[in-house]
């Protein structure tokens, strides 16, 4: 029984798991120095994290789910729109 509950939180923490994965391969690219990509990446991280916890309902959203649905979307999209919006007006300072 125990172990068919830690089998369950996982599959639970799926979404959670997939946007961390976006932000670790957005962490990836600034470390090797593709910070302005990795910012892109980290963004659409932040959106994707946004739409998954618009969509899904409250018993599957897993460590996604902060306060409550509205405050979530909002504070995800948010922060999504302000990293979009630096990766693509800072200068590159001749990097791509």
């Amino acid at each position: 029984m125990r172990r068919a509950r830690v089998r369950r939180w996982y599959v639970m923490q799926i979404p959670y798991f997939a946007v961390l994965l976006v932000l670790l391969v957005a962490g990836v690219l600034v470390l090797v120095d593709r910070w302005r990509r990795g910012a892109f990446v980290f963004g659409g991280g932040l959106a994707f994290a946004a739409v998954l916890r618009a969509f899904l309902p409250t018993s599957r959203a897993g460590l996604l789910q902060v306060r409550s649905r509205g405050f979530d979307v909002a504070a995800y999209a948010a922060l999504a729109a302000a990293v979009l919006w630096m990766a693509i007006t800072i200068d590159p300072l001749g990097t791509r």
